[in-house]
């Protein structure tokens, strides 16, 4: 039981601060509700991801069956290289937290001979391209997730604390208060009869 003082002045700052945990609280489980559903958000973006990149990899599987072994050598040894040279991301705003927003990526290739490459390099060229795009902002999007997940904890931290802690512990200690003030004033209502009665008995 936390020490208080048994005044009307404590009572009056008791119920002052109840007042302000009260106000506070449906901010706070508002912005927990709203958290929840940005996760969930960003989480079926980083599945909607993983299913893109699942289907481009198959996609390729597929596209590169149809080659010769000769073919198939040259696309896994001689491909030019891509190399991502920038990732442009912006920032964002979810419930007051700042997070990264993926706006893409620029790419360049070395070593690409237009004339003596074969016209499927480029076909090779765009799904590994768009692949890497994926990873990009799975990485992105995954930074996200993680930022919303630290603010949903400390969130969820103080709407406990309040809850839990600070309401009940600042309702039981105004019921002392009261109790306190109730009987001291009782006490005094009684001394004061007394007091009369033995006036009243003075003889005069």
């Amino acid at each position: 039981m936390s020490k208080i003082k048994l005044t009307k002045n404590e009572l009056k700052k008791q119920k002052d601060a109840l007042k302000m945990y009260e106000r506070y609280l449906p901010t706070l489980q508002l912005k927990k509700q709203q958290l929840q559903v940005e996760i969930r958000g960003v989480e079926a973006r980083l599945d909607a991801l993983l299913a893109m990149k699942e289907s481009l990899e198959k996609d390729f599987r597929s596209w590169i069956a149809v080659f010769s072994e000769a073919e198939k050598a040259r696309l896994n040894d001689g491909l030019p290289i891509l190399r991502v040279t920038a990732v442009r991301t912006s920032v964002g705003n979810i419930a007051g937290v700042p997070i990264p927003l993926f706006d893409g990526a620029d790419f360049e290739f070395l070593d690409y001979d237009y004339f003596s490459t074969p016209l499927w390099v480029d076909s090779a060229l765009k799904l590994m391209q768009g692949t890497l795009l994926i990873d990009l902002e799975r990485s992105v999007v995954g930074e996200q997730l993680r930022l919303l997940g630290l603010e949903l904890r400390t969130t969820t931290q103080r709407v406990n604390l309040f809850e839990k802690v600070k309401i009940p512990e600042t309702l039981t200690d105004i019921k002392r208060i009261r109790i306190y003030l109730g009987d001291q004033q009782t006490a005094q209502v009684v001394r004061g009869k007394i007091a009369k009665k033995k006036v009243e008995r003075v003889p005069r």
